[in-house]
């Protein structure tokens, strides 16, 4: 599954150039002159970004005048489907489509490895990459990749997290408070709209050792606190934290066994809940009555979202993120500097304080009355794919026509 379809957003650029020669006589001295024009650097903003990949057309000039290849690394294959369903094509189109030749174009994955994510890094140096956009895992790893980038003249950009610590040059990413905010005001608005007279919530969390997982965690423990604070909720459980699903599971099946009154759970992907709401299934729990969250709209979040077990997801157009990250690439490729309608924003790294330059992007909290003119307009996930089976009867329900 994956998108491509709609339109739009191409900045627009010129390249101008005066060619004179010089013409040798032997009686008459010359007078032509030279002149030129530099070429002006072709300018892009975020807002251009669509799933047509226009905008990178624009880019080609930037394309031609850099030098190497430029390298991305993704973290795993199991801690969200988007690495392999979205991020990876979607660096690789944004980087053709800007006209970097194939030859300077590498896009891998870690697979969960903290010493593959280094070996792959050092490799793509040493084969003549100039600029790395990196996802680790681990801040320790992407730690590790960035002091060896420095010492080798490499420029890095942290696409999705921030490698805690780092010198990374830049950051690319969705804003993650924003993204627990969505989590915890769509639980909110959910626990009314299902009628949970008092829920009593198992609070989720990603793994600790990633950063995103902290900044999903302040943006929804924020909108939760004084509902707990002032006893409408009850926070009945925390669980120590993990994206690995099954993991997840255990974490969960430990936490409703221990207390058996939990009526919802704050989870913090669609990955993470798609065992639980399946464990919860297979406990007798009906649609509409066990308040669950998620996000990137992964085609099973979305499918538990339109019957009723998840209430809604955080929808990331990754194809926004993988497009603002390789733009930015072949600025710094180019020996150029980015514009401020690329560079949105600053993120405070919260370890050594320094203020990382940015490009912040914008998550939507998607439900069934709004996945029409999101995931379903954007071509995210097809609707036949969506509304397979016995999500059909949903899909009508809520307008969505396969």
């Amino acid at each position: 599954m994956h998108l491509l379809n709609s339109r739009t957003g191409l900045a627009a650029f010129a390249v101008a150039a005066a060619v004179g020669v010089t013409a040798c006589g032997s009686s008459s001295p010359s007078t032509n002159t030279t002149a030129s024009t530099p070429a002006t650097t072709p300018m892009v903003s975020t807002s251009q970004f669509t799933n047509s990949f226009s905008a990178m057309s624009s880019l080609t000039s930037l394309a031609s005048a850099g030098k190497g290849k430029i390298a991305a690394i993704l973290p795993d294959t199991t801690s969200s489907t988007r690495y392999v369903e979205f991020d990876e094509p979607d660096l690789t189109k944004a980087m053709t489509d800007a006209g970097l030749p194939s030859s300077d174009i590498i896009v891998q994955n870690g697979q969960g490895s903290d010493s593959t994510f280094l070996t792959d890094a050092k490799a793509d140096i040493t084969n003549g990459a100039t600029v790395l956009l990196i996802d680790p895992e681990d801040s320790g790893t992407g730690l590790q990749v960035e002091n060896y980038a420095k010492a080798h003249g490499v420029q890095v950009i942290n696409y999705d997290r921030l490698v805690l610590g780092g010198p990374a040059d830049y950051y690319v990413s969705f804003n993650n408070v924003l993204v627990g905010t969505l989590i915890g005001q769509g639980f909110v608005s959910c626990v009314k709209q299902w009628n949970i007279k008092h829920p009593n919530v198992i609070m989720m969390k990603g793994a600790a050792t990633d950063n995103n997982a902290t900044l999903f965690a302040e943006g929804y423990d924020a909108v939760l606190k004084s509902y707990f604070s002032s006893g409408a909720y009850t926070d009945v459980a925390n669980t120590v934290g993990t994206w690995m699903p099954p993991v997840a599971q255990t974490e969960f099946e430990a936490a409703y066994t221990a207390h058996p009154s939990a009526n919802s759970a704050v989870i913090p992907n669609d990955e993470n809940g798609t065992p639980i709401i399946t464990y919860l299934k297979s406990h007798g729990v009906k649609p509409n009555t066990f308040p669950t969250t998620g996000q990137d709209a992964t085609l099973v979040g979305l499918q538990n979202v339109l019957t009723g077990y998840q209430c809604g997801t955080v929808y990331k157009a990754v194809y926004k993120e993988a497009q603002a990250a390789v733009a930015l690439a072949l600025y710094l490729r180019a020996g150029k500097t980015p514009p401020s309608s690329l560079l949105n924003g600053t993120t405070t790294d919260p370890t050594n304080k320094d203020s990382v330059p940015s490009v912040l992007l914008t998550p939507v909290w998607v439900t069934p009355s709004n996945m029409v003119d999101t995931i379903v307009k954007d071509n995210f996930v097809p609707t036949s794919q969506l509304c397979a089976g016995s999500v059909a009867a949903d899909c009508t329900k809520y307008g969505i026509t396969p």
